[in-house]
């Protein structure tokens, strides 16, 4: 498994002693700045309070700390993953058996059920981590998260997947979150090969077909999900074919994707103040991700929004061959909204009988779900999840 996700980060002393001049001297008035400067533009624009304090906290992190920095702060995917499982089935099992006079609380049935599962993938260098029992489900979530390929999973990431998916039908869902690796230890197309054998795994098990299946993220891991959704259209050389037997996935969703290395565009300017994102810290995003030397064509499958504007179209016409469903959703406070609806516009043109459902929030900034999870709310972004999910699947 990569080093960034199987044991922590350790940092040289030149690198400790950024770190901490970061933290003493130049977070406390920047956080101040953040703070003010996301208020004060939610409240001119009509715009809810809630989790700006948290975008201005993240605005700092993602702007000024290195990716080692980041995974040196963070505990690795996978550690977070297994504390997260045996900390909430623990206490639900606790509480299960404390008011076993009383009607069980739904959730806890499900919580206690969770136990650690991971598979390794061929690479050795990325895994899936289940959440819910593989064996019995019948819907799979292929679940790819952001942060830059440069964060490790958050805890928000893997509240936002029990609530918005495991929830969504008790018992037929699992979840299988792609454990890749992140920068600098890997740049593209490395993590694009590892989603690619994340979901040949699920296929090849037998256990779900095609249409059994989702697939989708937020941010970098909306950015690995259309690298998914191309590959299975344009099949890139250096990943696993993937064959789906002529049936398409079930659907796929796009949360605040990162599908453009332009930072030019009209709601970078109106929203870089206010959002946890800049232009600063998405040129430094795409710096440690996208290799000097891409090749020509290359956009396709890693920024599929930068492609000529005749391209696009020609690029993604047969999306709706390989999946039946598309959900995206963007911020109208967020600097990606540009390129989240360039995208969504694509893929209606390139595809007339695609159902693309979009939705554009007033309130919401970059990746609102996610700090719905960091807060441990059932918000309103984690409830539009869940309801799309019953709603492709049929559930009640």
């Amino acid at each position: 498994m990569s080093p960034a996700a199987s044991k922590p980060i350790t940092l040289s002393l030149l690198g400790k002693l950024s770190l901490l001049f970061k933290l003493l001297i130049i977070a406390p008035p920047q956080l101040l700045l953040n703070n003010l400067r996301c208020h004060l533009l939610a409240l001119s624009r009509g715009a809810s309070f809630n989790y700006y304090a948290l975008c201005a906290f993240n605005k700092f992190a993602l702007r000024h700390l290195t990716p080692l920095q980041l995974q040196f702060i963070l505990p690795p995917t996978i550690a977070l993953y297994k504390s997260w499982v045996r900390r909430h089935s623990t206490s639900a099992i606790k509480r299960l058996s404390t008011f076993s006079a009383t009607p069980p609380n739904p959730e806890d049935l499900v919580l206690s059920d969770l136990k650690v599962d991971i598979e390794s993938l061929p690479d050795g260098q990325s895994s899936l981590l289940w959440l819910g029992d593989r064996t019995k489900a019948s819907k799979v979530v292929l679940f790819l998260h952001g942060g830059g390929y440069a964060v490790p999973m958050l805890p928000g990431h893997v509240n936002w997947c029990f609530r918005s998916y495991l929830l969504a039908s008790p018992g037929d869902v699992a979840v299988a979150v792609l454990q890749y690796t992140l920068v600098p230890h890997g740049r593209y197309p490395t993590q694009l090969k590892q989603a690619a054998a994340g979901l040949d795994h699920i296929l090849k098990a037998g256990v779900v077909r095609p249409g059994d299946i989702i697939i989708g993220g937020d941010s970098a891991g909306g950015n690995l999900t259309c690298s998914l959704l191309s590959h299975l259209l344009h099949p890139h050389p250096e990943a696993v074919a993937i064959n789906l037997a002529q049936q398409p996935l079930a659907g796929a969703f796009l949360v605040s994707p990162w599908v453009s290395a332009r930072t030019d565009g009209s709601s970078f300017k109106k929203n870089g103040g206010i959002d946890m994102l800049s232009t600063p810290t998405i040129d430094s995003a795409c710096g440690h991700l996208l290799p000097k030397d891409l090749k020509e064509g290359e956009e396709g499958w890693s920024m599929p929004v930068d492609l000529p504007q005749d391209k696009q179209e020609e690029w993604f016409a047969g999306l709706d061959k390989v999946v039946s469903k598309v959900y995206i959703t963007a911020g109208e406070q967020e600097v990606f909204l540009d390129q989240s609806v360039q995208l969504a516009e694509v893929f209606k043109k390139a595809n007339k009988k695609l159902d693309v459902k979009v939705e554009l929030m007033k309130s919401e900034a970059h990746d609102w779900i996610l700090l719905e999870g960091e807060k441990k709310h059932d918000g309103d972004a984690t409830k539009r999840m869940r309801t799309w999910v019953k709603g492709l699947w049929g559930f009640q």
